[in-house]
């Protein structure tokens, strides 16, 4: 590597070699399998200036990561490219308690920022499961959406200024904070969600709350589909409604059975994991609609422990290990379409590949549907695209998106059309051609160039 870049970065700044550690090489998806030739780290925001300038000067192409939690392959090395983190440039820099806001560097890991607001009383808008790896610069790359959307947004409506670098090492600060800033184009809003390939995000404001009430955690068993959107419909009246997340059958009894659970004597076709303010609207809310048959059971959570057993089957985390291979597919579906969806991609799916697990759950009240995909043992990439067509023409057919919160990356870039229009593609290579002319940052990431 370049003696500029050790002279700019220092010898903590520029690792080569045997020292560029080996997860450099892939994000969650396990699908990476080149290492970068090298893996910047800059600690601040003129070293990283003056590393894309220089990259640039060398015609090195630059791949943004933050703490590799995505499922796109976005922040995964090709051949040649540099990779470039910002986790010696981390930390919250003010909280201003008055004006509900946070100014904070990008490296910084989720979950500090959330106990940096908890600290003062406040609350960060933004959770993920992964919060204690994902980084915020990576959070605002791919504007993630996470577990509290229904009440709290995705990233990018939290997102109050944003200090980005450009390709050639310009710096844009639009860190002033202010709610009410209509004064042209909104930057911020352009590189929410632009996964690395138009700079390198630095700084940002976030919009802080005030603290949540305690909250009642309930996991409900349920009829069928439609009961839960009754459940929903009703549930959007309980005093800070945080968490709707719906489990299908298959989902769940793999996840609960993984982990040895069995909440419910017997599985129901699918289940709720809600979370609400503690409140005796929560109790009317179940025994009304355990009256009326839109549930068949209900638990409440007693502790912290037992609401975060709830949350283990959710979040499924032992599935990654039980189903080498496994494909995480995250789409999102018209509201009322989606366990039709469901139901089609299932046995869709199983009809070319019998024996594949296929599983669904989502965030249900933002249309959000995860399907976990694993093929049987010895299914090739050919197999592997031919599956993902199979879901993402029927997301396609439903007009849905391919992507509801992790991005395009590598792995989606095939199936972009299917939600992206030829003329939407052609304004964002436009965009992506005026910030980096010469292709430096993330090639080959969303728009396929490179």
């Amino acid at each position: 590597m370049s003696d500029a870049l050790n002279n700019a970065l220092g010898p903590a700044g520029c690792l080569t070699g045997t020292d560029v550690p080996a997860g450099t090489a892939m994000d969650a998806s396990r699908s990476g399998r080149t290492l970068p030739r090298a893996l910047l780290r800059p600690a601040s925001v003129a070293q990283v200036a003056k590393a894309l300038a220089i990259c640039q000067a060398q015609g090195l192409t630059v791949v943004p990561q933050g703490g590799l939690t995505g499922l796109a392959g976005g922040a995964q090395p090709g051949p040649g490219d540099v990779a470039l983190s910002l986790d010696r440039f981390a930390g919250i820099e003010a909280i201003d308690a008055d004006a509900l806001t946070m100014t904070l560097r990008a490296g910084t890991i989720l979950q500090h920022a959330q106990e940096a607001a908890s600290a003062v009383g406040l609350h960060f808008p933004v959770d993920l499961g992964a919060r204690g790896s994902a980084r915020i610069g990576g959070i605002i790359a791919t504007n993630a959406g996470g577990l509290r959307v229904i009440r709290d947004g995705m990233t990018r409506d939290n997102l109050l200024g944003l200090e980005v670098v450009l390709a050639d090492g310009t710096v844009l600060n639009g860190l002033s904070g202010m709610v009410k800033n209509n004064t042209g184009y909104d930057l911020r809003h352009l590189f929410a969600g632009s996964e690395g390939t138009l700079g390198v995000i630095t700084r940002a404001v976030f919009r802080l709350r005030p603290a949540p009430a305690p909250q009642a955690t309930v996991l409900a068993a349920l009829p069928d589909f439609a009961a839960v959107l009754r459940l929903l419909t009703r549930a959007r009246a309980l005093p800070g409604l945080s968490a709707f997340e719906a489990m299908w059958q298959d989902y769940f009894d793999f996840s609960a059975g993984l982990l040895g659970a069995r909440p419910f004597p017997h599985s129901p076709p699918v289940s709720v994991l809600l979370e609400a303010d503690e409140s005796p609207a929560v109790m009317d809310l179940l025994e009304g609609a355990l009256t009326d048959g839109t549930l068949t059971d209900a638990l409440i959570a007693q502790s912290q422990a037992q609401a975060l057993a709830f949350w283990d089957i959710r979040e499924g985390l032992a599935i990654d290990d039980a189903l080498p291979g496994l494909i995480n597919l995250d789409v999102s579906i018209p509201m009322a379409q989606l366990d039709t969806y469901a139901r089609a991609a299932r046995a869709g799916v199983l009809a070319r590949f019998p024996g594949a697990h296929v599983s669904f759950f989502g965030h249900v009240a933002d249309s959000n549907l995860h399907v976990a995909l694993a093929l049987p043992q010895g299914a090739d990439a050919d197999a592997t695209h031919e599956a993902e067509a199979i879901a993402y023409d029927l997301v396609r057919d439903f007009g849905g998106s391919v992507s509801a919160e992790h991005g395009i990356g590598t792995l989606k870039r095939d199936w972009l059309g299917h939600t992206r229009s030829p003329a939407e593609i052609a304004a964002m290579k436009a965009i992506k051609a005026a910030l980096d002319p010469h292709g430096q940052m993330n090639p080959g990431k969303v728009l396929g160039e490179g």
